[in-house]
């Protein structure tokens, strides 16, 4: 192995730049009138927390009239890092992108094992896409926002997935593959920005899946159909969302008309509304049903419980 750096906190070309916690903090009046707005947001959304830092700007520029610009942008995230840092905001109500984790389960032995083993009975589900006429993924243009996504999604056991800017084609084949391993149309569902780049993200992603699809599938009922949930112009005029001019330097903005808004602006408890909307929208509510309550037998039986206590 190579050699190990050990990097301690100190000065950083010659001023000191905070390390771990920052309980010295002590914020201009400005500021703090600032952070008192951030966290009234994150009490407004607790229940869908960890909000984005973009979330949290939208929120201050449609409530707290915030200057809409990038240097009020840039003073936000300098305050939320001190602020976290300080122990005045809690780490984990904001959620960075960026960030991929991979984490495996160990355990202290056999006893942690079957103590594990209970827990996951207790939280058993079963697929609750099973027996619906067509199988619903969802897609986030925001890496950071999928935890919330998942909130929703998951109440119907829809996998949450994020391209993070352009689609890949591995990405876009992964997406064929799956819809090919079904027996059942497969039905994409994909919130993203209202601008040039996160428009032509979804139609490219679309159309490539959908390619593979119609090239490779062996009964009729494999297909793949994609479906633009949010952010939509319809949107960004009923909730009076702010826009701006597409940017310059995206070479697909030379076709757009209009102005632009990042699905961010969008409220987080409207989007869930507006997710959870299109997926009910598109399930057979009595198969639903069905399923929910083979899940309560079965929850029961891992519990040696009596029938009907599972729930």
């Amino acid at each position: 192995m190579g050699a190990v750096t050990e990097i301690t906190a100190g000065r950083e070309n010659g001023a000191r730049r905070p390390r771990g916690y920052d309980l010295d903090y002590n914020p201009h009046s400005k500021t703090r009138v600032l952070l008192g707005y951030v966290e009234e947001i994150l009490e407004e959304y607790e229940d869908h927390l960890p909000l984005t830092v973009r979330q949290i700007f939208y929120r201050l520029v449609g409530k707290y009239e915030y200057p809409k610009d990038d240097n009020a942008y840039e003073r936000l995230v300098e305050a939320l890092v001190r602020a976290r840092r300080a122990k005045m905001i809690p780490f984990d109500a904001i959620r960075d992108d960026g960030i991929v984790t991979i984490e495996n389960t160990y355990y202290g032995g056999i006893e942690d094992f079957h103590d594990e083993t209970g827990r996951r009975a207790t939280r058993y589900r079963r697929d609750r896409q099973e027996g619906q006429h067509r199988y619903i993924e969802l897609w986030c243009e925001a890496g950071g926002m999928i935890q919330q996504l998942d909130r929703v999604a998951r109440l119907a056991s829809i996998p949450v997935y994020s391209c993070g800017g352009f689609g890949s084609l591995t990405g876009n084949y992964s997406i064929a593959r799956r819809a090919l391993d079904r027996n059942v149309p497969t039905v994409v569902l994909h919130v993203g920005d209202f601008d040039p780049s996160g428009v032509s993200i979804f139609e490219s992603m679309a159309s490539d899946a959908a390619a593979f699809v119609e090239a490779d599938r062996v009964i009729q009922t494999q297909s793949l159909t994609a479906v633009r949930v949010a952010l939509t112009v319809e949107q960004i005029e009923a909730y009076e969302l702010p826009t701006a001019p597409p940017k310059k330097s995206d070479l697909r903005s030379k076709n757009w008309s209009g102005g632009t808004c990042q699905l961010e602006a969008l409220a987080p408890d409207v989007l869930a509304k507006i997710i959870e909307d299109a997926i009910v929208e598109r399930l057979d509510m009595d198969a639903f049903a069905e399923v929910l309550k083979r899940e309560e037998f079965d929850r029961a039986e891992l519990l040696a419980l009596p029938p009907g206590a599972g729930a």
